[in-house]
Order: structure tokens, then C-alpha cells, then sequence
């Protein structure tokens, strides 16, 4: 057990699905895990194991933004022993060819926090996804008939900027959606040696101005959430 986990020993799978909102880590669980069982339900942050296609796997929320986000990540690697740590969020697309529920893999993070420059003294770092789960990923979205969209993301600490139009500075320079957890999960991974990969729907286009609801991300993103655990389950341990 882990100050933020309340699994005991063994509860939690090697493979784990990573959504922001608790909510849509019980979605998952319900839906699409065999014999799920909830193993934490600590600050109503919902864990949960099952087995997809006979393949054991955990699905647990992390709260918004990178500090929230970092606790979990850290916690279950080091207490529980996840390898595979794949997020499944909402993004808002900052191109106009990125769609309100288009599905983008995040092949590296770009972040206007300084979470990453703090641990390296202020020197730049640059987080990336772990190539084996992309390329895992690109054969689950063709094997499934989907098309998805990948490569530079922004991992941001506010959600409401002072500055409207900041994100138009990275729009130009090819950036395709802001979200507020990739950089810090990338960068956890690569410093304890795990696979990780950051998955979005889009949920509103900051070009367009269109968005979706609350009940829209928590339940109808499925597409993202069958293309995880395919992903979870192509992946070697």
C-alpha cells in the first residue's frame, strides 16, 4: 500500500490505463474489463484490475495536471510494479485538421511547465513516448480501422491562460493539441526504465471552437479506449 494507492500487494496489473477522470477509469472498468475488481478508492481516485482478452490489466485515475498526475505515475511503478503505463486523456487540438474526437498519439511532449527544466537544473529535456508502444499502437489503429493523428503534443500546467492566443505559438510550430500530464508520465518512465505512451481524444478544437460535454469524455471516447488495451495487450513486459 502507497500514501495514494490503497492496493495491497499484487493488486495491480504489470499493464495500466491511465485517464485523468476517475469517472472514466470506472467506465472502462465496467465496459470493457473481465472480473474487474476496485482496488482503491482513495481521494475517490478509482483503481481498478481485470482482464481484457485474457490479459490481466489495470485501469487507474490520476486527477488533472502533471503534480497529481506524477503521484500516481510514481507510486505505481515503484510500489506495484507497472511497466506498461499508457494515459488515456482529452485534448484541445490547436491545428484545424485535428478534429473534435480525432485520436492523437503523443510522440513527444513540449511543456510550458517547468515540472521537467526543475529536475534538470533548468536545462531542457526532451520527454518522449517509448517507440515499441508506438509502433504497437499504429498496428492496434490498423488492425482496428482507425486513423490517428500523431506527434508533437503540449503538456501544460494551466487550463485557463491569461493569455488566450498563447497557443498559437506553438500551432506554428507544428505542436497538434494541448493536454496537462504527458511530459511528466514520459519523463517518469524514462527515469525508472518503463514503457509509456500518452493517447488523446480530442475533446475541443481551439480553432474551431468546438467541444464536447463532461458525459461525452467520460463515456463516448471508446474508440481511444479500445486502442490502449490493444495497445496494453500487443506490448511485451
Amino acid at each position: 500500500m502507497s500514501t495514494h494507492i490503497g492496493a495491497p500487494e499484487g493488486a495491480v496489473a504489470p499493464r495500466v490505463l491511465l485517464p485523468g477522470d476517475p469517472l472514466r477509469a470506472r467506465f472502462i472498468a465496467e465496459n470493457y474489463l473481465e472480473d474487474a475488481v476496485c482496488y482503491n478508492e482513495v481521494r475517490g481516485m478509482y483503481g481498478y484490475t481485470g482482464t481484457y482478452k485474457g490479459v490481466e490489466i489495470s485501469v487507474q485515475g490520476t486527477g488533472m495536471g502533471m503534480p497529481s498526475h506524477s503521484i500516481y505515475v510514481h507510486e505505481l511503478i515503484n510500489f506495484y510494479g507497472a511497466e506498461i503505463l499508457i494515459r488515456v486523456g482529452s485534448c484541445g487540438s490547436i491545428q484545424p485538421d485535428v478534429r473534435i474526437r480525432d485520436i492523437v498519439l503523443g510522440l513527444s511532449a513540449s511543456t510550458s511547465s517547468s515540472i521537467v527544466s526543475h529536475r534538470f537544473h533548468g536545462m531542457n529535456y526532451a520527454p518522449t513516448a517509448d517507440w515499441e508502444l508506438i509502433s504497437r499502437s499504429a498496428e492496434a489503429a490498423a488492425a482496428l480501422k482507425m486513423n490517428i493523428k500523431a506527434g508533437n503534443i503540449l503538456s501544460a500546467d494551466e487550463f485557463y491562460n491569461e493569455n488566450p492566443e498563447s497557443w498559437k505559438l506553438w500551432a506554428e510550430y507544428g505542436v497538434l493539441a494541448i493536454e496537462m500530464e504527458a511530459a511528466a508520465l514520459y519523463t517518469l518512465a524514462s527515469r525508472f526504465g518503463v514503457k509509456a505512451l500518452c493517447l488523446l481524444t480530442v475533446s475541443d478544437n481551439l480553432v474551431s471552437r468546438e467541444e464536447t460535454t463532461a458525459a461525452e469524455r467520460e463515456k463516448t471516447f471508446t474508440g481511444m479506449m479500445e486502442l490502449a488495451l490493444e495497445t496494453a495487450i500487443r506490448t511485451d513486459l
